[in-house]
């Protein structure tokens, strides 16, 4: 009985062993196998390209880290502001002109606060996540009015016209330029004084330049009196400048001009703009051609108004061929779920000329903007002594009116006629006339 029990213990000792054993092979099997003399030659030779690719890019990453610091650099000096902010909003950088068109007084480089608590421009942060949300380029201009803790210094601090050129960055991240355009508007208001003080001072000698060849006109006998007609043909052109000029200075700049409202018809106000102009139209054989309602009033000042349809008519007639017609069409439309309590005037006013070139027409309705020459110039005119001589500023007056009365104006190019496409929109259409469009 007491050998059993040793050869059993026996047993149990040897079988415990070999467990240790087979556990511990299994142990060293996951171990790294020493390097063989063949391994170790093959490391050995593929050690210098290891150390050539690591090299190589340690100088890749300096070249980035050069390239990122210069363009870092490049944009700290630019004449244009620039700043970045992650997909919360938090001001990332910005360059030194953007820290001193928004007064970034408050922030630090390195430093990362949300944008709305340095710079209180609601339409800076409207812009950046409009940029964000659709994932194209945005611009906006608007009126910056910057905030300073410093009372004192708030006395000093005007505020600025900005226009915001945004795009959108990787990770939700948008890069945003700015550029000041006060200094721009202010040396156009300094320009603006200085011509309409010259105006004033030329209105004293125009006229009495005309007085004298109104004598000399009825004076002299054919055919030198065809001198002195040239020279009052010169001299009207000359007042009726300097006249546009001041006028259209002063609707910009009190854009509320004082209107002399009343009710006034529109089909019989063109038909007397048309009557007076009837005499250039004859030449071309040029006649008018209207549609829409009748019966169609608007609130609106008739003496502005007629000077808006003198101008529009007298370049169509300028500028279409003869034997042809110029059509005008008037419609009511409303703003929204066709709601006749706010309804909108729309008249289009379309010739059969040259229409504008592409290139101009973003810049039909700027002073003394000359484009294409075929509508710069008048042949059938150049003879006449009452005709209305064009100055430049017709169509900017023109824009200046209709924006006075809540309206606007559009330059196209008609797809049909191939001529000037004018479309007007006016908000004061009377009740009178919308029971009959609407009926």
């Amino acid at each position: 009985m007491l050998l059993l029990g040793f050869f059993l213990g026996l047993a149990v000792g040897i079988g415990f062993w070999v467990w240790q054993q087979v556990q511990l092979k299994r142990y060293l099997g996951h171990l790294p196998r020493p390097l063989t003399l063949h391994s170790s030659k093959m490391g050995l030779l593929l050690i210098p390209g290891l150390r050539q690719k690591i090299a190589m890019m340690n100088q890749q990453q300096h070249d980035l880290q050069e390239s990122l610091q210069t363009y870092q650099d490049l944009l700290d000096f630019a004449p244009v502001g620039y700043l970045q902010v992650d997909e919360e909003n938090q001001l990332l950088w910005c360059n030194r002109q953007a820290q001193e068109t928004l007064y970034l007084k408050r922030w630090q480089p390195q430093q990362v606060r949300l944008l709305l608590e340095l710079v209180r421009s609601y339409e800076l942060d409207h812009l950046i996540e409009q940029t964000r949300d659709w994932q194209k380029p945005q611009t906006g201009e608007w009126i910056f009015h910057p905030s300073c803790d410093d009372a004192a210094e708030m006395q000093t601090i005007k505020s600025l016209a900005l226009r915001a050129s945004s795009l959108p960055l990787p990770n939700g991240q948008v890069g945003v330029f700015l550029e000041n355009r006060q200094p721009l508007l202010d040396i156009n208001q300094v320009r603006d004084r200085s011509f309409s003080d010259l105006a004033h001072e030329l209105r004293t000698p125009l006229t009495s330049i005309r007085l004298v060849a109104e004598t000399l006109q009825i004076r002299l006998e054919p055919p030198l009196n065809r001198w002195v007609n040239r020279l009052m043909q010169e001299v009207d052109r000359l007042i009726n400048l300097v006249q546009s000029w001041l006028d259209l200075t002063q609707m910009e700049a009190n854009p509320t001009m004082q209107l002399r409202t009343k009710d006034v018809e529109l089909r019989s106000l063109i038909t007397s703009v048309w009557e007076t102009l009837e005499p250039l139209a004859q030449r071309q054989h040029l006649s008018l051609s209207y549609s829409g309602p009748e019966n169609l009033w608007i609130k609106a000042d008739q003496a502005r108004i007629f000077q808006v349809f003198l101008n529009l008519l007298d370049n169509s007639i300028k500028y279409s061929p003869p034997s042809t017609s110029i059509h005008v069409e008037a419609k009511i439309l409303s703003t929204k779920d066709n709601d006749p309590t706010s309804p909108i005037l729309e008249i289009n006013l379309i010739d059969s000329g040259v229409g504008f070139s592409e290139a101009d027409l973003p810049h039909i309705f700027e002073r003394f903007y000359r484009g294409d020459k075929a509508r710069t110039h008048s042949p059938q005119d150049s003879n006449s002594v009452s005709a209305i001589v064009g100055n430049g500023l017709g169509l900017a007056i023109v824009e200046q009116i209709l924006l006075a009365h809540g309206g606007s104006i559009k330059a196209m190019n008609h797809p049909e006629t191939g001529g000037a496409w004018m479309q007007l929109q006016f908000p004061e259409v009377m009740a009178n006339s919308l029971s009959q469009d609407y009926s």
